[in-house]
């Protein structure tokens, strides 16, 4: 509904009160996992729906799983970082061009900034 621009505030009210019913719908203990995930759906219940009530927050967390993306493939592809120090300077420069990029600037320029400044402090 959201994608389509076509969400109502009564959609959003019956999505709601449908999530509610579920949430507080008895379960039989035989079946443990669903009675955890139940409670943690309760627990979490102001906050499952967020993005209806919300535009500014996305329906899904695909810009959370691209971000990590490119340090699990240097991972895959190496197997490991050589030092704690060496994982901290790639999460650092992969942080700063993620960020560049999710802000439409020029990720190259703004490294080239950060190291102007760099050694100018030096």
């Amino acid at each position: 509904m959201r994608k389509e621009n076509n969400a109502t505030k009564e959609n959003e009210d019956e999505i709601m009160n449908t999530f509610s019913g579920l949430v507080n719908e008895p379960i039989s203990q035989d079946f443990k996992e669903v009675v955890v995930f139940q409670k943690r759906m309760f627990k979490y219940y102001d906050y499952v729906f967020n993005f209806l009530r919300n535009k500014d927050i996305p329906p899904d967390n695909n810009g959370s799983e691209r971000a990590i993306r490119n340090f699990k493939i240097k991972l895959k592809i190496s197997g490991f970082f050589k030092s704690i120090e060496g994982a901290q300077v790639y999460a650092t420069i992969r942080s700063v061009i993620d960020t560049a990029i999710k802000n439409n600037q020029n990720p190259l320029e703004i490294i080239r900034q950060i190291a102007q400044c760099n050694v100018a402090t030096e």
